[in-house]
Order: C-alpha cells, then sequence, then structure tokens
C-alpha cells in the first residue's frame, strides 16, 4: 500500500489536495482508486469524480489521472477515459462508438461520464445527503428533479448538444455556465508552471467547484424545491375557488411556483392553463398579480397585463384600470401589484377582457 500519499502514473500526488469537508465527502485513506484522464479537464468528469466520491463504495477514493490502458486496467473505477462502459466493473466512459445510453425516464440525452455516475449512485448519494431512505417517494422525485436540472445540461454540454435548434447565431455570448467556468481552471498557456502536480492541483479545485454546485442543487430541491411543489399542486387544485375560469391561482404562500406549475399543469391535465397567479409580497405586504410566461425558458407571458397599464403607478393607474389601491404595472406587463387581495384579483379579471 501506498500510506497517505498516492501513487499517479509514477508521480506521488500527496493525499492533502482533498482537504477535509463535513458529510459523507471525507478525505481519509481509502484503498479504492478511481481513474479519469490526464490533461485538459471538462465538467462532467471533475462532477463525476466527486459524485462518485460521495458513494459508500468509493467514499475517499483516491483519485488517479492517467490515460495508460496498463493503469487504468488495475483500478477500482474508471470515468471518461478507457473506452468501455460497463457498471458491473466500474467502468463510465462515453467515447466509444456505439454508446447510445441516457438517462431513461423521458429524458434522451447521451450521457456523460456525469450523467452515467449518477444513472447508477444518484438515488444513493441523494438519499445520504438528505438523510432519507433510499426507498423513500421523495428521493426518486428529487433523482429525477436534479438530472433534469442540473445533470443533463452537462451531459449535453459534453457532448456538443445544443439547447436549441437553430441555425441562427445566439443573441448574446454567455459563459458564465458551469461548464465555461470549470474550463477556465485548467492551466492557462501563458502559465509558467505546466507540470502534472500544477495540473492536478487545478483538476482538484475544478472538482471542488462541480460538486459544490451539485450539493447546492440537491439540497436546494429536497429543502426549497420539493415542498414548495406540494403548495403549488394544492393552489392549483383549488382555483376554481378563486376564479371560476381557473385560469387565476392564488398562492396560499410566497414559494417558488414557477418551479412546478408547468409540470403539474401537464401532470394534473389543466385546461385551460393558468394565466396570473396572486401572492402577497412577504416584505411590503402588496399583493402581487403576475401573469404566466408561455414556457419556462421564455421571457413572454401568456397573457400580459393590459397595455393601458403598464409603467402607470398608484393614482395613475388606479385610475387608468378603474381599480382602487393599484400600485404598480411593470413596463412589460408581466407583473403588477394593488395593495389588497381584492383588487389584485380584479386586476387579473379585468386583464381577461382588455
Amino acid at each position: 500500500m501506498l500510506g497517505s500519499r498516492a501513487l499517479f502514473c509514477g508521480r506521488i500526488w500527496n493525499h492533502s489536495l482533498f482537504p477535509k469537508r463535513s458529510g459523507n465527502f471525507r478525505a481519509s485513506f481509502s484503498t479504492k482508486r478511481v481513474g479519469t484522464h490526464n490533461g485538459t479537464f471538462h465538467c462532467d468528469e471533475t462532477l463525476a469524480c466527486f459524485m462518485l466520491r460521495l458513494s459508500s463504495r468509493f467514499s475517499g477514493a483516491q483519485i488517479v489521472r492517467t490515460r495508460d490502458h496498463q493503469v487504468l486496467e488495475k483500478l477500482d473505477a474508471a470515468l471518461d477515459v478507457g473506452g468501455v462502459y460497463d457498471p458491473e466493473s466500474e467502468r463510465y466512459d462515453h467515447h466509444q462508438k456505439g454508446f447510445t445510453e441516457v438517462f431513461g425516464y423521458g429524458f434522451n440525452t447521451k450521457l456523460s461520464s456525469a450523467g452515467l455516475i449518477y444513472k447508477h449512485y444518484g438515488l444513493e448519494i441523494i438519499a445520504k445527503e438528505l438523510q432519507l431512505d433510499q426507498k423513500h417517494p421523495d428521493v426518486q422525485r428529487l433523482f429525477l428533479a436534479v438530472y433534469k436540472n442540473f445533470i443533463e445540461a452537462v451531459d449535453a454540454i459534453d457532448n456538443g448538444i445544443h439547447q436549441y435548434d437553430t441555425d441562427q447565431p445566439p443573441r448574446y455570448v454567455n459563459n458564465t455556465s458551469l461548464a465555461h467556468r470549470i474550463g477556465r481552471l485548467n492551466l492557462d498557456w501563458i502559465e509558467p508552471d505546466q507540470s502534472s502536480s500544477k495540473e492536478d492541483e487545478a483538476f482538484h479545485r475544478a472538482m471542488e467547484l462541480a460538486g459544490s454546485e451539485f450539493l447546492q442543487c440537491v439540497h436546494f430541491h429536497g429543502r426549497s424545491w420539493l415542498p414548495a411543489r406540494s403548495i403549488v399542486m394544492e393552489c392549483l387544485a383549488e382555483r376554481h375557488d378563486v376564479d371560476s375560469s381557473g385560469e387565476i391561482m392564488k398562492l396560499n404562500k410566497q414559494c417558488p411556483w414557477k418551479l412546478h406549475i408547468f409540470e403539474l399543469e401537464e401532470e394534473m391535465k389543466i385546461d385551460p392553463p393558468i394565466k396570473y397567479v396572486l401572492y402577497q409580497d412577504d416584505r411590503s405586504e402588496n399583493w402581487r398579480i403576475q401573469a404566466v410566461s408561455v414556457s419556462p425558458d421564455k421571457f413572454e407571458s401568456r397573457k400580459a397585463l393590459p397595455i393601458s397599464w403598464r409603467g402607470l403607478e398608484k393614482e395613475k393607474l388606479s385610475e387608468e384600470s378603474s381599480i382602487p389601491g393599484c400600485v404598480f404595472v411593470h413596463m412589460s406587463g408581466y407583473i403588477g401589484a394593488n395593495r389588497s387581495y381584492e383588487g389584485a384579483l380584479a386586476m387579473a379579471k379585468a386583464s381577461f377582457i382588455a
């Protein structure tokens, strides 16, 4: 054995590069060794390594960065390298000819090494992080939600799958994604020290960045997303008590409803869809009226507030709308406010016929 240090293709990589952290990610010595390729790293294998080390089987495993097949064959697992996908032997590459594995459950994006590790270890990781039994129904629901809202994008970007089917150039550049930020952690060409040890340190920083965002996503979905889903479902079921049209939803408690309304409308077979959501602003105690967008990734509203109201405030808005207590309507017409619930409801009803 190598004691407290790990051998990396003929060089020693000090295990202190993996600082201790609370929870399941332990830096204690492990006999397990996990391989991934050396050289330029990407989001998928840095995240895959982090996630695999959260599992019971590979907790605290040493990371071996190499493309040497003789070395890889002796390791307990290999990610994003080796040309083999075989879960029984813990081989998780996706670059080989004929690889077509997808996550399933209605998702058809080709998997990267991150998606492969998540597919096989995600349920265990979520259950451990949230301290739930792996068979708990919430674990399965969160397993799918985290894939949809985090892992799938990593898979798609690594496999060169565009988010939109279009030949038009993007309207603006967005280099703020996790994949871009991971990429910038690679050694810059002007860096004087291009040694393997320096590269490994950069890989470790990238792994911690990818892992921290993954854990934030898991805990957000468990702590915030899931309870909000229950609230939105209940409010959707009560929508006809708000207005006979069934197109206005009142939130009983302010929560991130936009994360759920589209999925739940489909699940609950709601038709016609919700046009406006009413909720009380916790800070001002005014009641907000927000137009629902046409889809989760669009700014356009299904039914924006009337053009004649937009940009107006207080008395001018109340006079124009003939509704007392108005506070404002945004210039785009996607949101407005009234001092009372009754006023906000009246604004929503008037907007239908405007």
